[in-house]
């Protein structure tokens, strides 16, 4: 389940809203809470909500078929929806050293992962997967450079399963095939939740425009691309993002399960004013801010995620 509109929203608004999954949720057992790391589960509660990955991904089997309908209010008074299509951009997951333990032991397989430090991101390069052998936390064949950046410790958690996808935009699938394709071989894709994940844990789901309705119009800022972040632990459920949608209605729609909305942004081929109000500079404002937090995230974990780099004009040699 996606957010629904609000009234009196400005398009970047509304399209963040329509963007935001609503979880369902479920409570953890009592039974279980003592077993939860304390690090990232720090505050006492009486009880613990959570989602499951699959659940998660639930959120976009629908709009993987259809896209995504985004309300826009032109200039002129006119109204159009224009729909977009998601697309799994990056995803990193970390898990306590006992989950991703006991895990291998159902699956019997050794956890793979995609090496980072590796990437050279030139266009060139037609693989879109490029994964690495991973023996617990550390890495069989020594591929990472720094490895002293890579020793995993108990907060950061131990790294289960990463992605980053490179393909062009024409050669991806959506992010739901992309999701039942990778956990074939990842059956922690569906089967992890929310509490067995690190504050660490996130991903970027890329937005790409398909057309509008009515149809025949040409505005340049309806050809804008998206990537929004998005935290998966259950960490963060007791803080208070920055995010200026709240209200009333939200707040009532967020007791049906847990919203992820996103905690930074990037954006393309941005042109006019369609998505960036300047009758009072907020929406510039809140791009800015989630971009620069984006920016910040993927620094603090050393992450050179391709898809930011193209849509902020970074070159990587």
């Amino acid at each position: 389940m996606i957010l629904e509109k609000g009234s009196m929203e400005s398009n970047l608004e509304c399209f963040l809203d329509c963007t935001t999954p609503l979880v369902q949720s479920q409570f953890l057992p009592k039974s279980e809470m003592r077993n939860l790391n304390k690090l990232w589960h720090p505050w006492e509660r009486e009880k613990v909500e959570y989602f499951t990955l699959s659940d998660l991904w639930n959120c976009y089997d629908e709009l993987s078929a259809y896209g995504a309908g985004v309300p826009i209010n032109l200039d002129n008074g006119e109204t159009l929806v224009q729909y977009y299509v998601p697309y799994l951009s990056a995803i990193q997951i970390f898990t306590s050293n006992s989950s991703f333990n006991s895990l291998r032991e159902e699956t019997d397989s050794v956890c793979e992962t995609r090496d980072s430090f590796s990437d050279s991101y030139s266009e060139e390069s037609s693989e879109s997967e490029k994964l690495s052998r991973w023996d617990g936390c550390s890495s069989e064949e020594g591929v990472f450079e720094h490895e002293n950046l890579w020793r995993i410790n108990d907060r950061l958690g131990c790294l289960y399963f990463q992605y980053f996808e490179r393909s062009t935009p024409y050669g991806r699938v959506p992010l739901m095939d992309k999701i039942n394709g990778l956990s074939q071989r990842y059956p922690g894709l569906m089967s992890l939740r929310s509490v067995d994940l690190s504050p660490a844990s996130w991903m970027a789901v890329a937005w790409y425009p398909i057309y509008h309705i009515p149809m025949g119009r040409t505005i340049k800022d309806l050809s804008t691309c998206f990537l929004t972040y998005h935290t998966l632990s259950s960490s963060f459920q007791d803080m208070e993002l920055e995010d200026e949608l709240g209200s009333t209605e939200r707040k009532q729609r967020e007791r049906e399960g847990i919203s992820l909305p996103p905690f930074g942004l990037a954006t393309y081929k941005m042109q006019g004013d369609v998505w960036a109000s300047s009758k009072t500079g907020r929406d510039q404002e809140r791009l800015v801010s989630l971009w620069s937090v984006a920016d910040s995230w993927l620094k603090q974990l050393r992450v050179q995620h391709h898809d930011f780099n193209y849509f902020t004009g970074i070159r990587r040699g």
